[in-house]
């Protein structure tokens, strides 16, 4: 991702960089990329919905077959659902999540992931936990580089990113739509950071546990560490 400095100038006149911006034609290759991965994880996942028996890999595989956002959906879907705060579900709540989320799996199939994760048999799932369990696999070097293009977003470090922190990182100047008047600074940074977001139900908030569940989606259609390693350096100018 090609990236210009933001400078300040000091009282003698010398520039200081302040960060690095992401510059449109960047932002754009980053996305370009990202959706090269989104059809390979799709196509993957998708077959994996037909063939595999294991409860966790089923679900998993019906989730990201929607793409890297699909896992952090299902997660909303059931966060809405937690009226008292308690942040469990219980079988009910459980398969009511799913089906309001539109994923087409058997009763029974359904019936076989709860049994999974109800491990204690205490007849209710803690979702955080369960997320984490559904999240496809990732090590370790992955995830830091993923914690690292986090932080980098998260401008104000308050744990979020929203608009006000890629105005910071985003150059959206030679954006076609910014300069045809069509759409606002705003605007053209509220689609960029949409692409992080779960189809559907965008509220143009990105927390770092959803940054790392759309990145470990993208993960498992990366096999190589060294290709994610160089992926993410470059997308996110990770030195």
């Amino acid at each position: 991702m090609r990236a210009a400095p933001l400078r300040s100038t000091r009282p003698d006149g010398r520039g200081v960089e302040l960060c690095r911006v992401v510059s449109y034609e960047g932002a754009t290759a980053k996305m370009a990329a990202t959706s090269r991965l989104e059809k390979v994880l799709k196509r993957k996942f998708e077959d994996l919905k037909r063939t595999t028996k294991d409860p966790i890999e089923l679900l998993r595989a019906h989730c990201l077959a929607r793409g890297a956002a699909g896992i952090k959906g299902l997660g909303r879907a059931f966060r809405i659902m937690d009226d008292d705060g308690n942040r469990k579900l219980d079988k009910k709540e459980f398969k009511k999540g799913i089906h309001d989320y539109g994923l087409d799996i058997p009763n029974d199939a359904v019936d076989r992931m709860f049994s999974v994760f109800d491990s204690d048999r205490s007849g209710s799932v803690d979702f955080e936990e369960f997320l984490r369990a559904l999240r496809p696999p990732m090590t370790e070097c992955r995830r830091s580089l993923v914690r690292r293009a986090f932080k980098k977003l998260d401008k104000t470090g308050d744990g979020v990113v929203t608009v006000e922190d890629l105005r910071v990182v985003y150059n959206v100047t030679k954006h076609p739509k910014y300069l045809s008047g069509e759409w606002s600074e705003d605007r053209c940074l509220g689609e960029f950071l949409s692409s992080f977001d779960s189809p559907g139900d965008k509220d143009g908030i990105v927390t770092e546990e959803e940054f790392m569940n759309y990145y470990s989606g993208l993960s498992a259609s990366v096999d190589s560490d060294v290709y994610f390693d160089l992926m993410m350096r470059n997308a996110w100018k990770l030195t």
